[in-house]
Parts: C-alpha cells; sequence; structure tokens
C-alpha cells in the first residue's frame, strides 16, 4: 500500500503532494477522494462551478460536517453520561460544539492555510476557523464514511477537550445566563445599543445593560453581538453570588 502510495505520489504536482501528505497527517488515515477536501477548502470568493452550473465550494460541506458532529457528540454524551436527562445533554453539545470552540479546533489545526479565495485570509472573520474544520468533517464523511469520520471527531475533539466535570461549569453565553435570571426573578433589563466611533475611526458598538432602570455594565465591540455578551459578563461578575444561587 505505501509503495502504492508512493508511485502514485509522484504522478502528482509537488503542490498536490503537500497538500495530501497534510491532510493526511491531519486526518492520521489515508484520504481516498481528494476532490472532497480540495472543496472543503473553497470559499464562495473563488466563483467556481461544476459542470452542471451549481457553485464549488465548503458551505455545503459545512453543513453536512455539522450534522456528523452533533451526531458523534450525542452518541458519545449518551453513552458517557447516562443520568443526564435530554436537557442536560443537549446543553452539554451545546457546549462542545459552540462556534467559539469550532473556532478554536480550526485554529488549532491552522485549517485557513489551505483555503482558495480571491479574498485575503485577514479579512475573513472569526468564524472562518470553525467554518472550515465542520466542512472538513464533512469531507471525512463523503470520501470514508460515518465510521472514519467518527474515528476523526474522537481524535481531534472528544479525546483532547471533552471533559464532561470541566464543561459542566463552563458558560457559553452570560447573556443567556443574564436573561434567564431577570426572568426568573421578574427583573426588568434592556440593552441598549449604539455605534461608537472608535480610535482611527475604527466602527464599533457600545451596549449598556440595565437591569430595573439601573445602568448595570457597559461595553464596546466590533459587533453588536460581541457587545452584548461583553456588557453581559461583566453584569454576571456584578451579580454572580445572586444569579449561581438560581
Amino acid at each position: 500500500m505505501r509503495l502504492i502510495k508512493k508511485i502514485f505520489s509522484k504522478s502528482r504536482s509537488q503542490e498536490d503532494g503537500i497538500f495530501f501528505d497534510t491532510i493526511e497527517r491531519i486526518l492520521g488515515f489515508e484520504p481516498k477522494n481528494m476532490d472532497y477536501y480540495r472543496k472543503a477548502f473553497t470559499h464562495r470568493s473563488s466563483n467556481r462551478l461544476d459542470e452542471n452550473g451549481n457553485p464549488v465550494n465548503y458551505e455545503r460541506l459545512e453543513f453536512l460536517g455539522d450534522a456528523m458532529l452533533s451526531s458523534v457528540i450525542a452518541a458519545h454524551l449518551f453513552n458517557k453520561a447516562p443520568a443526564g436527562d435530554e436537557g442536560y445533554l443537549t446543553k452539554m453539545r451545546s457546549k462542545i460544539v459552540s462556534r467559539e470552540h469550532l473556532n478554536e479546533l480550526g485554529k488549532d489545526l491552522n485549517l485557513v492555510r489551505f483555503i482558495e479565495s480571491k479574498v485575503p485570509v485577514q479579512h475573513f472573520g472569526e468564524n472562518i476557523h470553525g467554518n472550515i474544520f465542520e466542512s472538513l468533517v464533512g469531507a471525512i464523511y463523503l470520501d470514508r464514511g460515518y465510521e472514519f469520520c467518527e474515528k476523526f471527531i474522537q481524535k481531534r475533539v472528544i479525546v483532547p477537550y471533552v471533559d464532561i466535570a470541566r464543561l459542566e461549569g463552563k458558560v457559553i453565553s452570560y447573556k443567556s445566563l443574564v436573561i434567564e435570571w431577570c426572568q426568573k426573578e421578574k427583573r426588568q433589563f434592556h440593552y441598549d445599543i449604539f455605534e461608537d466611533n472608535g480610535i482611527d475611526g475604527e466602527r464599533l458598538f457600545g451596549v449598556k445593560l440595565s437591569i430595573d432602570d439601573k445602568v448595570i455594565a457597559k461595553a464596546r465591540a466590533t459587533s453588536k453581538k460581541k457587545a452584548e455578551e461583553k456588557a453581559s459578563q461583566r453584569a454576571y461578575f456584578a451579580f454572580q453570588e445572586k444569579m449561581d444561587k438560581k
């Protein structure tokens, strides 16, 4: 098998050979159809089409990979947390496949180096790392099937990162915690958002979080969502003792 692989490698361009070898190291097993993996790293800005005129990019593979991750992680939690009810299992899965965590996984593997795009890498948003990780999982499923897909997720996600005891205490959304607590305690809350141009004209968003008509926390970030989360985190620490008793 190794001899055949070496002969086959000589027939490919040097660039293709490097791509093949690097993908094999990342996967931990030999890929079969490299077209799936090339598509997994093709950005929509490349404007590529297949013979039927359909777009060729990673977005459909991202959708498939997301489903495969959820399936494998759900099965793992079902087996490892026999006392967990549906709500517990859902919350734990959400922590493992959170956008933040998937971005970390993509960064750890430096997957952006493979992206084919007409857009400079530095212009991509933070989520590109997680999106590409999901598309890679989708490519593995199409190339080698569920067994190898599960093998990869076990190696790259579950073994190094899934510690159930640690994840039980991990907060995935401070905003959700604040809203849940306010609703339970029947407290009025609202987020006031305004555009706030920062240094050198950088577009920022400012947020004031008020609870019972009192401003509890303020924050600034490059998006409304990030600013709300940052303000919610500060509010959480201000009310942590009360919220942890909920």
